[in-house]
């Protein structure tokens, strides 16, 4: 089974987006890796917008 391509661009343009990575240190990161950043990263979202 494959990850699905426009899950994989999602990730990879979210965590590209908040920590400024370039493509290929994305891509370098395990499957549970990129997704336990997408989650952080959403966390940290919602805490900071939850304190405005």
């Amino acid at each position: 089974m494959t990850y699905a391509t426009d899950r994989l661009h999602a990730e990879v343009a979210y965590v590209a987006y908040h920590f400024h990575w370039s493509l290929d240190e994305i891509l370098d990161l395990e499957h549970p890796q990129r997704q336990r950043y997408v989650r952080e990263i959403a966390a940290i979202n919602t805490r900071m917008s939850e304190e405005r």
